[in-house]
């Protein structure tokens, strides 16, 4: 038997405003809500109302022989709530199905785990707290922000009990080996590893609607033919893409919801095929080997590495005068300060000051709200500093929400 694991990311950031030099010290509201309302209900009508309604019927139809496996940032979910409730109640649904895995990571989809174990276990407590009230589920399994891994964190992954991790199967961590097989981490065998298979993963999330890929266009039938030839050489392909994809990356028209709707029955023409969750196929299959690898690992960009968010000068001085303010946050034990601080935390910010050329940047620069790079980084540090004059005069704090939005 070999099993699909479909992995799917959901998550939009709390973006900041075109915060200018001369706001600092007059203006506390530092977050564009309307362009965040806008990307909310832009994504959910384009992709997450129509992807989730499709998987809600291939589980009709296939039962549990078509599961699949998300996570939510906690972010993502406020906005939900707050702008766009439809999508968080399919999200519900599919919850209810049985069938559907949440998985646990840090709830601003912050780089915690690289600097500060405290707030990373914060945020992933809190991240575990949100799920079980919103989904039913307590998370058994873990993926941090943006797959980066490296043994440190799944040490901390294991320690705080999680019984599999994500990670990219990048070619130097695995070498020779295939990324279609169970491993564990090489000082953490408690904890079982689960490698995105980049090649096949990446034909649907960048290469699907590519006119000039030798492959275009992909069918339901092509691909599963290309699943089906793993048979007898892997226990199970991870496939791990944003769940943005359908409809968002990749549009309606390029054929992408059909393929989804088509690919189970498809797939289920070899009768030694089924869709897992990530913690039923990490516990289905024995360990083969074992992932060792101090520097961290991401499934970002060509390097799959930091760099997309800590390649620069810029994204590192930024990275580092946030968490500066850490020791200062908490001694104040404000709760809006505290709330301020974990939303500049999250990745984003960082992402959208990456400097990359060719293929990286143009991914990039789709993401990118600001003109440039550059504005992402005069923006967040702008509101730094606001922030951190707020920090040490008693009295005023930031805000983070405009009074026009409340």
């Amino acid at each position: 038997m070999t099993s699909i694991c479909f992995y799917f990311q959901v998550h939009q950031p709390y973006r900041i405003k075109d915060y200018s030099f001369f706001s600092i010290g007059h203006d506390p509201y530092y977050l564009d809500d309307k362009k965040n309302y806008e990307i909310v209900r832009k994504v959910g009508d384009k992709c997450y109302l129509p992807t989730t309604d499709i998987l809600l019927d291939l589980i009709k139809k296939h039962k549990d022989r078509f599961q699949v496996s998300f996570s939510l940032s906690g972010v993502a979910i406020e906005q939900f709530k707050k702008w766009y409730p439809e999508v968080l109640d399919n999200f519900k649904r599919l919850a209810d199905t049985g069938q559907v895995e949440f998985l646990a990571e840090t709830y601003y989809h912050s780089l915690a785990s690289l600097i500060s174990e405290d707030e990373f276990h914060t945020q992933v407590e809190m991240h575990m707290d949100t799920i079980q009230k919103e989904f039913g589920q307590t998370p058994r399994s873990f993926r941090n922000t943006e797959l980066i891994y490296s043994n440190h964190i799944a040490w901390l992954a294991k320690e705080r009990g999680f019984e599999a991790i994500l990670l990219e199967g990048a070619d130097r961590i695995l070498n020779w080996r295939s990324p279609n097989f169970v491993y564990t981490p090489e000082h953490s065998p408690e904890i079982r590893c689960l490698l995105k298979n980049y090649k096949l993963s990446d034909d649907i999330a960048f290469r699907f609607s590519e006119t000039s890929w030798v492959e275009h266009p992909l069918t339901a039938d092509k691909y599963a033919g290309w699943l089906h030839s793993i048979a007898g050489a892997g226990d199970v392909v991870n496939l791990f893409m944003d769940f943005e994809t359908f409809g968002e990356h990749q549009w309606e028209d390029s054929g992408i919801f059909e393929f989804l709707k088509n690919l189970p029955d498809k797939v289920f023409l070899h009768p030694d095929f089924e869709f897992l969750t990530v913690s039923k196929a990490a516990h289905k299959y024995n360990k083969v080997g074992t992932i060792e690898t101090h520097e961290p690992v991401s499934w970002a960009d060509m390097e799959r590495d930091l760099s997309a968010w800590l390649g620069n000068s810029m994204q590192n001085e930024a990275f580092h005068a946030l968490y500066e303010l850490q020791e200062e946050v908490y001694r104040k034990k404000d709760s809006d300060m505290l709330e301020i601080f974990r939303k500049l935390q999250t990745s984003d910010h960082l992402y959208y000051m990456c400097t990359k050329y060719f293929n990286d940047g143009d991914v990039h620069k789709y993401f990118n709200p600001y003109n440039s790079p550059y504005d992402a980084y005069i923006y967040f540090m702008n509101v730094l500093q606001d922030f951190r004059q707020r920090l040490i005069q008693t009295g005023r704090k930031g805000g983070t929400m405009p009074a026009e939005a409340s």
